[in-house]
């Protein structure tokens, strides 16, 4: 890598003389290199037709690579780990090389002036929805994840700097950042619930990957030739509040380390491509899915892998201030950049909250990056700024991700002993944060520990939520929503649990969408970021009242200390208020008794929520700015944090969060979690390690009876379809009233179809988004629901 640093930053075309003055090292990007253009983009057929976006015309599309490099005394990039040990150029800086996509107007004369900065979640690339192309938006996507596994492997062509075809290059996000050389640590990896299936590689019983979250572990085997300091423990039996039964080791002389699916013990090969594999002697006895195979080993070359994040900053920044890198190769975005927005989902929007915990907002030269955040279906920070990293993991046992911070405002985690801090505690020192919408659901609660940034870790009340900050609560989702739609007859196949081959559900999947809101949040955040309009009120399962009307109780401000502010606590105020969050026990949620398909058993502590562990990483890791150098591997588990979850009502349906239509003209019980299949029960598919724990993070659901006699036949507590709605049209009438309530409380779009149609509120809807009160209703009258061949439009129609 190679060029010198200089800089011209640039707000607007007018503020372009204004800035001309900026000191040389403020860039940190110093080359972009475009590999591919395609213009207009998004054609398709034979011959092409390219779609034209409103009054906006076509779109183009940019892919290329930005070669940057860091200041390692800098202090914006103090927070990261392992950089001054990082190797450096002539001038004394730290190189990366970084992937990028952009999504642009042809015409940048019509672009908004807003930009989604998207975060790739392992490496899948990102382009804008056609609702904010019809707009004029930008869109950004760049690389930050730098472990170089999977699909965030770096190409070997990735420093050069000619244009180079996106198959050498390869179509998803990655960067290069730096390896230290030489350093070595104890890591440990994972084999569960394998050989499984009929088919190599995973029905082989003697060679198996060492994989997190489906992705190799990114790391390599100080010495591939020598398990000797390497330890692999059998357990039979790990619970999910992290008890575990072992069955003792399997020797050194048993097993090697491997690479490749043909890989044995008599051949292992050699250590160039991940995953590192382990293979058991031919003597040995081989795998066996009823058990979990976790090996301790030393392995070498760590990753800086903050110099990923600090990219995704640097390139954020070049695209909105700069107009032309340090070889004079214009930025095609320069002048047309107002407004940016962060936004990330699942792993990227856990990213996202790293990102502004580390003050990566503010870029070298002092200024904002992104006026707006939005996390998706994120509860926690990503683990990519220690040594041994792995940002893949999904907090499963022993996976990094809980420590430190996990709220907005400052609070005081006494439970782990830790300062005072909350994520927005260095953006708001430099005047940084951006206007926040966070959203997420069920199973972000179940699975993946989202509660503790509500109520902390002694979970005694609610923490305060700043004025930047906007909370919306999907109840009864699944990860990400379900498919949508109104079936009363949903096919009974249960469904994958993700992770790392966790197993599969015994329960239909969850259909609650989370289309909708999120419409609805795509909206209100631009509106809010660019014209300072305020979103619809938060709305989210607490311990204290909530006004649903206005919502008002949740836009506190976080100046108070919060070990002295009692206002949750005031005696006769709200006497009959019951919480929204509760023990996650059956008889605390208030979950009914005797629902066909959900044993009493998913609610015991072993296999329910998953708890955040406090663990023990070492003296030289800061558990609370998740950084340094873990040195226990696996950590042991000092505390099991207290958990909450959200009441339900007499359907097992949650209570609190934004007025959901599907949720609120239920056809079901609508689950944030799912059940693992085991051996002889519905579903299952060979991998019983986790059986009848729950099913990692997807949802479920148990759909009612169609009838009063089908319920009373099977003991159902839950009233049937007949004794709900009676009719399809009284239906109908139930999904109508559940639309009037989530538009006429801002929460759902109803336009000008809508209003034809009869709703009760509506509003103006931007050109190119959906009118989704219409659409709803209009599939609720074509749904089968009552409304069989051979139903008459009716829910029993007798004999």
């Amino acid at each position: 890598m190679k060029g010198t640093s200089r800089s011209l930053f640039v707000l607007t075309a007018t503020a372009a003389a204004a800035l001309a003055w900026a000191p040389h090292g403020d860039a940190r990007v110093t080359r972009i290199v475009i590999d591919s253009k395609v213009s207009p983009a998004f054609c398709t057929g034979t011959p092409p037709v390219c779609p034209t976006f409103g009054d906006i015309g076509q779109y183009e599309t940019l892919t290329g690579r930005a070669f940057g490099e860091l200041d390692p005394h800098d202090p914006q990039n103090g927070e990261i780990t392992d950089l001054k040990r990082a190797k450096r150029n002539a001038k004394g800086k730290v190189e990366y090389v970084a992937t990028f996509h952009i999504v642009k107007p042809i015409d940048m004369a019509r672009a908004s002036g807003l930009m989604w900065h998207d975060v790739p979640n392992r490496g899948g690339r990102i382009n804008i929805t056609t609702d904010l192309r019809t707009q004029g938006d930008v869109g950004l996507s760049s690389a930050w994840q730098g472990d170089n596994a999977g699909a965030t492997t770096v190409p070997p062509a990735a420093d050069v700097w000619s244009p180079t075809p996106l198959a050498t290059i390869r179509a998803n996000e990655w960067v290069a950042v730096p390896v230290i050389t030489g350093v070595t640590g104890k890591i440990f990896g994972r084999i569960i619930n394998r050989p499984n299936g009929t088919t190599l590689p995973n029905s082989n019983p003697r060679n198996q990957p060492l994989n997190v979250m489906g992705n190799p572990i990114p790391y390599f085997p100080a010495d591939s030739a020598d398990n000797s300091d390497a330890v692999m423990t059998i357990r039979i039996q790990e619970t999910i509040n992290g008890k575990f039964t072992e069955a003792g080791t399997v020797p050194n002389s048993h097993w090697k380390f491997c690479y490749g699916e043909d890989a044995t013990f008599a051949a292992p090969g050699s250590p160039t491509s991940l995953p590192v594999r382990i293979c058991p002697s031919e003597n040995a006895e081989p795998f066996k899915p009823e058990n979990l195979y976790q090996v301790v080993y030393k392995v070498k070359d760590p990753y800086v892998l903050g110099v990923g994040t600090a990219a995704f900053r640097d390139l954020g920044s070049f695209f909105r201030y700069r107009s032309r890198d340090d070889l004079d190769t214009p930025n095609p975005l320069y002048g047309y950049i107002r407004w940016s927005i962060i936004r990330g989902s699942s792993q990227s929007g856990n990213f996202t909250r790293h990102f502004i915990h580390l003050g990566m907002n503010e870029d070298t030269a002092g200024r904002i990056v992104h006026e707006g955040a939005w996390p998706l279906i994120a509860g926690r920070r990503v683990a990519n700024n220690s040594r041994w990293g792995q940002p893949d993991g999904v907090l499963e046992l022993y996976q990094m991700g809980s420590e430190g911070p996990q709220w907005w405002a400052r609070y005081s985690d006494k439970v782990r002993d830790l300062p005072k801090a909350g994520i927005l505690d260095r953006c708001k020192r430099t005047g940084t944060c951006p206007k926040i919408v966070e959203t997420f659901g069920g199973a972000e609660v179940f699975a993946l520990k989202m509660t503790t940034s509500w109520v902390g870790t002694d979970a005694k009340k609610d923490i305060a939520l700043p004025h930047n900050v906007r909370r919306y609560y999907l109840p009864s989702s699944t990860h990400g929503g379900g498919g949508g739609g109104f079936n009363e007859a949903i096919a009974d196949t249960g469904v994958n649990c993700p992770g790392n081959n966790w197993g599969r559900g015994t329960l239909r999947a969850n259909p609650v969408p989370a289309t909708q809101l999120v419409n609805r949040l795509r909206v209100a955040l631009r509106e809010w970021v660019m014209h300072g309009t305020p979103p619809p009120p938060s709305q989210w399962p607490t311990l204290k009242p909530l006004d649903q009307n206005s919502g008002r109780h949740h836009d506190w401000d976080d100046d108070r200390d919060d070990d002295d502010d009692d206002r949750d606590h005031r005696k006769g105020h709200h006497a009959k208020w019951k919480p929204l969050l509760v023990e996650p026990t059956m008889n605390a949620m208030g979950f009914p008794s005797g629902v066909p398909g959900i044993p009493a058993s998913i609610f015991l502590p072993e296999n329910f929520i998953f708890p955040v562990f406090d663990y023990n990483w070492g003296r030289r890791y800061d558990h609370s700015e998740a950084n340094g150098v873990p040195t226990n591997a696996p950590p042991p588990i000092r505390h099991v944090i207290k958990m909450l979850v959200p009441r339900v009502d007499a359907d097992g349906n949650e209570l609190g969060g934004v007025p959901t239509v599907l949720r609120d003209a239920p056809l079901g019980t609508y689950l944030g979690w799912n059940i693992t299949a085991g051996p002889g029960g519905l579903g299952y598919d060979g991998r019983p390690f986790h059986a009848g724990q729950v099913c990692n993070y997807v949802g479920g659901m148990m759909p009612f009876a169609k009838t009063q006699a089908q319920r009373l036949a099977t003991g159902d507590p839950r009233l049937s379809l007949e004794e709900r709605y009676g009719t399809h049209d009284g239906y109908v009438a139930a999904v109508r009233a559940a639309a009037d309530n989530a538009a006429c409380k801002g929460y759902l779009l109803a336009g000008p179809a809508a209003a034809a149609m009869g709703a009760k509120c509506t509003t103006t809807i931007p050109v190119g988004f959906p009118d989704d009160w219409a659409a709803l209703v209009s599939a609720a009258m074509a749904s089968n629901v009552c409304n069989q061949p051979g139903d008459g439009g009716k829910c029993n129609p007798g004999p």
